[in-house]
């Protein structure tokens, strides 16, 4: 979303996380995506690097603009409690039955904790940290979304109702939409498809 925003042009080559292509393995041992391999060959293989290089080149609407401001802390502290507690319950609660030492609700209950304390902000303004979308919305987006996805049903019944909001409006967006377009898995050999 972040490279789709800034406009940037890049080749992109879908991967079937169950069959990677050796060309990614090699340039990115760890085998997980993103991975983003620039002109001059170095790799970018963290979401959040990606992010940052991207707005590094063009940020037109100020997405980094929270991080020069006083409360700066709170955007990289939530991205950081997203990115490594969160992202453990959210892991667990998804694929409950990988980890049997406590129920799918009770995986759930200790995701909660960070979906009440986003919907406490959002209860005061559009976006996590104010009236303008920033890099902490659409850093956290995507995790929240795969959290609600779990069990849909549940999380339409909550009392988050600002954070639903939130959430169905990330879904909505020409943002979103415009880079959920399904697309076939590379294969060495594909023509070259900028997007």
């Amino acid at each position: 979303m972040a490279i789709h925003y800034t406009g940037i042009k890049i080749i992109l080559r879908e991967v079937v996380l169950s069959d990677k292509p050796q060309e990614m393995l090699q340039l990115s041992p760890k085998a997980t995506v993103p991975v983003l391999v620039l002109d001059d060959g170095s790799v970018i293989d963290e979401s959040l690097d990606i992010m940052h290089w991207a707005l590094g080149v063009s940020d037109k609407e100020g997405w980094l603009s929270e991080l020069d401001k006083p409360d700066s802390v709170l955007v990289q502290q939530l991205i950081i409690e997203n990115d490594h507690e969160f992202k453990t319950h959210l892991d667990h609660y998804k694929y409950a039955d990988r980890f049997p030492e406590q129920s799918m609700e009770q995986y759930r209950l200790q995701g909660e904790i960070f979906l009440k304390k986003l919907d406490l902000y959002l209860q005061r303004h559009d976006y996590l940290l104010g009236q303008k979308l920033s890099l902490a919305d659409v850093a956290i987006f995507p995790f929240i979304r795969q959290f609600a996805y779990v069990d849909f049903s549940w999380f339409e019944q909550t009392s988050y109702l600002s954070l639903q909001k939130w959430l169905q409006g990330f879904i909505d967006s020409e943002l979103f939409t415009a880079v959920m377009k399904k697309n076939a898995a590379w294969k060495k050999g594909d023509e070259i498809r900028f997007v």
